[in-house]
């Protein structure tokens, strides 16, 4: 945060403003300090929420907007841990597909039940979603 001030980044100043408010909201809610796992949620919380206003500035024809939306979520993901490559995220949904004896697009639940909690964190939920359905689709 020292950084930015000094450096007259408002744009990064305000996003690490905004998401330390959030931590602090979070942990007066829970009444504990947050553990890692719990930081980590605020900070993907965060990111989806920049990542649908993208898509909704987008929509509205406000790019300018939009472009704003996308320098804060580069700035959030600085701080999250290194997302998964779709290969990655494909291979480990072959073997959950291989694990609960999955045969057809109806078993995606039985999938994403199982996949979720192994790529928390490390990659989008939509991204995973395309890909179970994609693999899913071909069996």
């Amino acid at each position: 945060m020292k950084t930015a001030m000094k450096a007259g980044d408002k744009i990064r100043l305000e996003t690490i403003r905004g998401v330390r408010s959030q931590l602090k909201n979070t942990e007066i809610e829970k009444g504990r300090p947050l553990t890692d796992e719990e930081e980590i949620s605020v900070l993907l919380s965060a990111a989806k929420r920049r990542r649908e206003s993208i898509e909704q500035f987008n929509k509205g024809n406000r790019p300018d907007r939009a472009a704003e939306e996308q320098q804060e979520l580069l700035v959030i993901q600085e701080y999250l841990p290194r997302q998964m490559p779709d290969e990655e995220i494909a291979e480990l949904v072959e073997q959950v597909i291989r694990d609960v004896g999955a045969s057809s697009a109806g078993d995606i639940g039985k999938v994403m039940g199982k996949l979720m909690p192994q790529v928390k964190g490390r990659a989008d939920g939509k991204t995973v979603q395309k890909i179970v359905q994609q693999k899913l689709a071909t069996l």
